[in-house]
């Protein structure tokens, strides 16, 4: 084979390389649909942990009253407690304390976020956000980080309590 021909013969399985490899990519990307229902189960799965150990919080710290949220901003639970400081020769106050998780919902951007905001006695104690690509989200440091988020509150809860 003369070099033209040899130059045309390796243009052309350049080409077909390419080609197979975009149709790999097509196949392996998901759907709209594929993302939302993954979205969903790991919603339902983040869900039921943040229910899990808030619940166990509550019942650690008497008083907490424990709520499920469902709304725009999205899924999850909060636990709340008001308490009354009396200090001598001053008047009483409410000390408000808080601590929310919630799943925001699925969007066009293809993440799971984890949003936590904790109050005590009327400080906030943190407002944060996490989130994962839905096609490369990890539930198990989902979870870890959840785990770690309400221990904080936990500590500093019965420190400043």
């Amino acid at each position: 084979m003369d070099f033209e021909k040899r130059l045309q013969h390796a243009i052309n399985k350049g080409r077909a390389a390419k080609d197979e490899e975009i149709r790999q990519e097509v196949g392996k990307k998901m759907s709209e649909e594929e993302f939302r229902n993954l979205h969903l189960k790991y919603r339902l799965e983040l869900t039921d942990h943040i229910d899990s150990c808030l619940k166990k919080l509550a019942d650690h710290f008497p008083g907490f009253q424990f709520n499920t949220l469902m709304g725009e901003d999205g899924w999850g639970s909060k636990i709340t407690r008001d308490d009354v400081s009396l200090n001598s020769g001053k008047q009483a106050r409410t000390l408000y304390s808080r601590l929310e998780m919630i799943v925001r919902p699925f969007t066009e951007t293809h993440i799971v976020e984890l949003v936590a905001k904790a109050t005590i006695r009327n400080k906030e104690i943190y407002n944060r956000s996490h989130y994962q690509f839905i096609a490369e989200a990890d539930m198990q440091s989902f979870q870890e980080l959840m785990d770690l988020w309400i221990l904080e509150f936990a500590e500093q809860f019965s420190f400043q309590g």
